[in-house]
């Protein structure tokens, strides 16, 4: 019979390494975890005492005590005075993995495609830059600066959503409604930026800005529909308002930001993201802003506004269509992906109470409500001020990238032309003629530089090759000129001396 200590048994079980991001003992406590659901340790086999397993692992006594003391406490694991720690048999009672079953070639003989009612595996892909943080020159767009993020703030506020009276108040199911103090706390802190000024039943809280845009076109929008949207735009929108069965009338941008005069007349909602338009970064101009709101109430339009970075601060900030707009016609789409962090997951839309009691309906549908207890660390957050001293720390921080990024370019990319704009979190380059965004951005990456092409901002992506989008919202300061350095030899070009 197999003892505790034996090393054939053991050995494999545990694999502790101190880079993971979870702490040793919760590594402990998933290998036994694991090992009981495989059944890779019987009922009659104890365990290693937690003196001779922390030798092994080389942690302290402790961890492992605790380790093995929750694992009793969840039901895994029992004490037996004396002879040590056992694995409960009523954990094994129930059925394994069915390991065999598992490994089994699957049979897929369906055909899903011809099944399917849309097309969104043949909608554009995103670029996918899984492993940006491990490159030299990160200059990609909606992404995080781990240098940035109020780590210590973000941990305070999720240990006071666990403490035990916050948890009652976010642990029921909420079916359709949001926390009532995360929308207070948007009516209250985040849309007064903006000039908008909304009623608590005006609010939705949505899982980030996308899934508000899926959200007003699954509700709105049909065959028959007709949408104007920047060209080049947001390519994730176009691709939703499509699935949605609607028609896509892309519209150029030019230094006002989109050409309200160049917008069909048939057109049944209109697409905006004034603030910083996507992805040029060129504002809308007042007179613009006006005659925008003008038309869609003479053509009786929607006008879907996304506010994506308007948390930032600007030099110049411009109130908000829906803070201007006097019909009821325009629908606000926020989102704290630029500003806490994209993970998150969280935005919100801003409408008249009537579209916002369509919207929970439909959402009940869909997923009830976003967890409810991200809701609330949100909720704390904001309610502190850490979101106001993070906004004034990535503003600043971002206007400093956003010039030095400017003067490498000048530098080093003197052919390679960029919008003149006073704020955002990226720049956009047009090429000379003839330049190849996509097959610069390959040549570039195999330099540790990632780049996004620009072509699939663009309703004709085939005819505007030349253009490239730089991120500033996750390379640090310091590598930005070095990064434009070997993006300009990636060009063809030997750079200037420094």
């Amino acid at each position: 019979m197999p003892t505790r200590t034996d090393p054939a048994i053991w050995s494999g079980l545990f694999r502790i390494s101190a880079e993971s991001g979870q702490t040793l003992q919760a590594q402990i406590r998933q290998a036994i975890v694991a090992a009981i659901l495989d059944r890779q340790i019987a009922a009659s086999m104890p365990l290693p005492s937690c003196r001779i397993l922390a030798e092994k692992l080389g942690v302290a006594r402790g961890t492992v005590v605790l380790a093995f003391q929750q694992l009793v406490d969840q039901g895994f694991l029992i004490a037996r005075e004396r002879r040590g720690h056992f694995v409960n048999p009523e954990v094994l009672a129930t059925p394994g993995r069915m390991r065999e079953a598992a490994n089994r070639e699957p049979q897929d003989t369906i055909d899903w495609k011809a099944r399917r009612r849309i097309a969104a595996s043949e909608m554009p892909e995103p670029t996918k830059q899984e492993n940006w943080i491990k490159s030299s020159y990160p200059f990609v767009y909606g992404q995080f600066d781990p240098a940035l993020f109020p780590t210590a703030e973000w941990r305070e506020c999720n240990r006071m959503a666990l403490a035990v009276l916050e948890i009652r108040n976010w642990a029921a199911d909420m079916v359709d409604r949001d926390d009532p103090l995360l929308i207070e706390q948007i009516q209250a802190r985040l849309l007064p930026r903006r000039g908008i000024f909304a009623n608590p039943d005006e609010i939705i809280v949505t899982l980030g800005a996308q899934n508000a845009l899926y959200m007003l076109a699954t509700l709105l929008m049909g065959k028959g529909s007709k949408v104007a949207m920047e060209d080049p735009g947001y390519p994730d929108a176009r691709s939703i308002f499509r699935l949605a069965g609607a028609e896509v009338a892309p519209v150029r941008v030019d230094r006002d930001g989109i050409d309200v005069g160049a917008i069909p007349g048939d057109t049944n909602f209109v697409f905006v993201t004034p603030n910083h338009h996507c992805p040029t970064m060129v504002s809308l101009s007042e007179a613009r802003r006006r005659q925008l709101l003008a038309d869609a109430e003479a053509h009786d339009r929607i006008i879907i506004e996304d506010g994506y970075d308007s948390q930032l601060v600007d030099d110049a900030p411009q109130q908000a269509l829906r803070g201007m707009d006097r019909s009821g016609r325009v629908v606000y789409v926020g989102s704290l992906s630029k500003t806490l962090a994209p993970g998150l997951r969280l935005g919100y839309i801003v409408a008249s109470a009537g579209l916002i009691a369509e919207l929970r309906a439909l959402r009940r549908f869909m997923l009830r409500h976003p967890p409810a207890n991200n809701q609330r660390a949100v909720a704390l957050f904001l309610s502190l001020g850490h979101h106001e001293a993070l906004v004034r720390k990535l503003s600043a921080a971002f206007t400093e990238r956003r010039k030095r990024l400017s003067q490498a370019i000048d530098a080093f990319l003197p052919e390679w032309r960029s919008a003149d704009t006073l704020g955002g979190t990226s720049v956009w380059l047009e090429g000379p003629p003839g330049a190849d965004g996509a097959a610069l951005a390959q040549v570039a990456a195999a330099r540790g530089v990632l780049i996004e092409p620009g072509a699939r901002f663009f309703d004709r992506p085939e005819k505007n090759g030349r253009f490239l989008r730089l991120g500033i919202s996750s390379i640090a300061l310091q590598h930005i000129e070095p990064g434009v350095r070997e993006l300009a030899t990636a060009a063809g070009r030997r750079p200037a001396a420094a």
